[in-house]
């Protein structure tokens, strides 16, 4: 195994040490690397942001996007403490690094009390048959917005 793996996997747990011993949130931490050079870095903040969606991958992309002046993260690695969220992976594969790495899994975190099971069940299911109430209404308008996308010619796409 390359030995720079392990110093951002490393660095990535240190930081998830970190936001719980300042009791920030859960016991996870993230890195973008590129170019074998940490770029950007996170911690989970939920309970200290009140921000359900500031997990330390969220955290770390932003950060990371910030420094590079982009929407994407071309070219680069995340190193993270534990297997991401389906929140966290879907931020992840929007960002289009080229690599993903983890230290714990999705059973680890349930053992520790964050099970996100029933998020990747309700993933699966038709709208009518999931426990959040989810109903379409003015469809019709909304797809007047995604006519003028499609049409725009100065778009930037993502």
């Amino acid at each position: 195994m390359n030995k720079n793996h392990e110093v951002f996997m490393r660095r990535a747990i240190e930081l998830a040490r970190k936001g719980v011993e300042a009791n920030n949130g859960g016991p996870f931490g993230a890195v973008v690397v590129k170019d074998g050079e940490i770029i950007g870095e996170g911690w989970n903040k939920v309970t200290s942001t009140n921000d359900p969606t500031a997990h330390a991958e969220i955290i770390a992309i932003r950060d990371a996007c910030t420094k590079l002046n982009s929407f994407q993260l071309d070219g680069c690695e995340i190193y993270s403490s534990c297997e991401p969220c389906p929140m966290c992976l879907g931020a992840i594969y929007w960002s289009r690094p080229k690599a993903l790495y983890i230290a714990g899994n999705r059973e680890d975190a349930a053992d520790a009390g964050f099970d996100d099971r029933f998020i990747y069940d309700e993933i699966g299911l038709d709208h009518e048959d999931q426990k959040l109430k989810i109903q379409t209404i003015l469809r019709e308008e909304a797809q007047e917005v995604f006519a003028i996308w499609k049409e725009k010619e100065d778009k930037i796409e993502y």
